[in-house]
This record gives C-alpha cells, structure tokens and sequence, in this order.
C-alpha cells in the first residue's frame, strides 16, 4: 500500500498482478476469507486510482480449498472490482495441463486472469498477440472473381483459453518462489494491453517476471514485494536479462510449440 500510494493518479496503462491466495505460503499471513476480501479490495482501490482511462487492471487468481471446500478466488473478488465501476472485459483461463493438487477428486490445471477497464474502449492490440494458425486459411472468390484469403495474413486471435506451462522444477526460469508467473503469460498481456514506453505495475511482483516482460518489449515497470529475498532475485533476473543471458521460454517459442503439439 505505502509502494502504490507513491504512484500519481491514472499512470498505469496496466496493471498485472498475482496476490497471495491465502494458502499459507512463507510471504503470507493466512487470514479468515471475510478479511482477506477486505484487504484485497483496499489493494484493488488503490490500483484503480493509478490506473490510466484507457488502461487495463488483470488479476491473475487460483483458489485453495478449507475443510474440504473448493473457494474460486475469481468469483469471491469480482463483485471488489464491479463496486468500483470497473467492466469486465473477458475472463482468461490460464490453462497449464500439469495438475496441482489440491487434495479433492479433481485435480487443478488452470487459473484465472480477470481483465477489468474502466472504459468499454480499452487500449487493446491483437495483432501483436496473434498466434499461427494450424490449417491453411479458407480461399474464396469474390463475384468478380477475385481470389482471396479468408484469414488474417498475421495469424487468428489466441481466444480466452491461453495453453502456457507454469514455472515447475525443471523450468528454465525457476526461482525459489513457489508461486512464480511464466514470462509468456505476461508478455501476451503486455503486449496486447500496452504500447512501448506505457507503466506497467505489479504491486506483488515477487521474483520480477512482471518487469521482465514489460522490459523485454521496452516497457517501463513499477513493482513491490515485502520478502527482500525475492526482491533481490528480482533485481538479479533483470541484471541477467540486461546481459542477454536470461533463459526463459518465450511466448513466440511457447505458441509455436502448442500449434506443432496440436496439429
């Protein structure tokens, strides 16, 4: 809260954040559902403030479960965010295939990512995030028989159904953050909700994949974290990355892998 209060009004063009899900990790203090909701809805307060007219707020969640109950953190902060006028523009699902168990018949493959504006006409770029498609484009004539493509020569939208694999043991990006965004995720938000030069913040940045993708698209970033380890880490990925050394799967060499996997 102290980090977003430092920022004026209406700077960000997006912001883009993964909070803690009240499991119980090391960086959080596990509270009762109701206090949790209170204080998630003081952070989303704070970051409609900073956010830009034309900007973009994307709240990546998953869920836990408490004696035996299933608890979608999506749905439990929506009406946080509706409250503060915000319009939903989509819901993505975070599709990951590996399970993460959750100890009910039914194991987890996916989270969610709320993208809310405050506009209708939100800054919005597809072309950037397009993804290749598998077959040939339909070819059809024209009455003055004129042959054309039925597809956009750039590749189709990606949907709301984004296939990234998470950060596992054998990632090339893993840190010792157990919770840790893959750069592809955060690239396709950066690049489809931001142009170059926009603020990008992530008010619970952890090990700093938020500031790795918006720099590596030449996009300025703003981000906090209270566990100075993973702010050192964070500082240490970005120095990497400035040197050209950082291993990471990139979203091009994610979505071409998915289109191969599938056709």
């Amino acid at each position: 809260m102290d980090f977003l209060k430092q920022i004026p009004d209406s700077k960000a063009k997006l912001v883009v954040t993964s909070p803690p899900y009240n499991i119980g990790q090391e960086y959080e203090e596990k509270r009762p559902l109701d206090d949790y909701i209170d204080w998630q809805s003081k952070v989303i307060l704070e970051c409609t403030r900073i956010l830009h007219e034309e900007g973009s707020i994307c709240w990546q969640v998953g869920s836990y479960t408490k004696r035996g109950e299933y608890y979608p953190l999506d749905i439990l902060l929506y009406d946080q965010f509706k409250k503060l006028r915000l319009i939903l523009q989509n819901r993505i699902i975070w599709y990951f295939r590996s399970s993460r168990p959750f100890g009910l018949p039914l194991s987890n493959k996916y989270e969610t990512i709320l993208w809310f504006s405050k506009k209708k006409q939100c800054l919005y770029n597809l072309d950037p995030i397009r993804i290749p498609r598998i077959y040939a484009p339909k070819i059809y004539w024209r009455p003055a028989k004129k042959k054309l493509s039925g597809g956009n020569p750039l590749g189709k939208n990606p949907g709301n159904v984004w296939l990234i694999p998470h950060v596992q043991n054998n990632h090339p990006e893993r840190t010792v953050h157990p919770c840790q965004f893959p750069i592809a995720l955060i690239e396709r938000l950066v690049l489809a909700l931001t142009n170059p030069g926009d603020l990008v913040v992530d008010p619970f940045i952890g090990s700093g994949t938020t500031a790795i993708a918006s720099l590596l698209h030449n996009r300025r970033c703003a981000g906090s974290d209270k566990v100075k380890k993973y702010v050192d880490i964070a500082k240490e990925r970005i120095q990497i990355m400035s040197n050209g050394n950082l291993k990471y799967k990139s979203l091009a060499e994610i979505t071409n892998l998915k289109q191969r996997e599938t056709a």
